[in-house]
């Protein structure tokens, strides 16, 4: 979780550390929803969702939550065709 802080950081130019608590909260609050929206994804490895997460915790810093799922849409849904799987006996995950 600390280089997804580090990147989120760098990417909007915060350069203190007074918020570090607050934006891990953030960061992980958008992991998870994402998880729950989209399926299971290692955020270290999975770009596409790291993209998504990172730009949820943007709209959540600027206090603009409400207009993500709707700006990021087709996003989110091609994001969960992809994690979408059929199990062999015929359930699916996500």
């Amino acid at each position: 979780m600390d280089e997804l802080l580090k990147a989120f950081k760098r990417r909007m130019k915060i350069f203190h550390t007074a918020e570090d608590e607050a934006l891990l909260t953030i960061i992980s609050a958008s992991v998870e929803d994402l998880k729950v929206k989209c399926g299971q994804f290692d955020v270290a490895s999975h770009e596409r969702a790291r993209e998504l997460v990172m730009e949820r915790s943007r709209y959540v810093y600027n206090d603009k939550l409400e207009e993500f799922d709707t700006n990021f849409l087709s996003q989110i849904q091609s994001l969960q065709f992809e994690l979408y799987e059929v199990i062999e006996d015929g359930t699916t995950t996500y």
